[in-house]
């Protein structure tokens, strides 16, 4: 965990490309606020190791919105049911589950559903987000938590070895 950490620091403070570290955080929101163990999440990871974006956002990411996916669960449940129940979609939904494959996707869950919109709707305000805050923290704030006593405790410590390691 803590070389995990250290990649997404190193991520943060160097000069690569921010959108990868944001759309990294962003796609991570779809394992995140849908159950884990399903064909989704597969997917998602395939997804992920085929883009060039940062994994370790995208881990440190899936984490964090498990937490709130977890507290927006009741919301995810109204809302897919309220999409798997619509009269004109009843027939689709009704032929999508005939199909094996899409079956296995467990698309009728209402908690997948409701947690799949959720988290595709906000997935470009996420990432242009993301993004925002990446380059203000490079622009700014850098400089600044070099200069925090904590920072440089730290960068006398194993996890800064660490992070050394991982930087070059």
């Amino acid at each position: 965990m803590l070389s995990l950490v250290a990649r997404l620091f190193k991520a943060l403070n160097s000069d690569s490309a921010p959108g990868q570290v944001a759309f990294g955080f962003a796609l991570a929101m779809i394992p995140g606020f849908t159950p884990f163990f399903s064909l989704l999440t597969v997917l998602v990871l395939l997804i992920a190791c085929i883009l060039r974006i940062n994994l370790s956002a995208f881990i440190l990411g899936v984490i964090a919105f498990s937490v709130v996916g977890y507290a927006l669960d009741p919301v995810s449940a109204n809302l897919g049911e309220w999409i798997l129940t619509l009269p004109g979609l009843t027939e689709t939904f009704t032929s999508l589950y005939q199909n094996e494959w899409l079956r296995i996707s467990a698309f009728n869950n209402t908690v997948t559903m409701g947690g799949l919109v959720i988290a595709l709707a906000l997935l470009i305000p996420v990432t242009l987000i993301s993004r925002i805050l990446i380059l203000q923290y490079r622009k700014r704030l850098l400089s600044w938590v070099n200069k925090l006593k904590i920072v440089q405790a730290l960068k006398a410590s194993k996890f800064w070895a660490i992070y050394t390691t991982f930087a070059e």
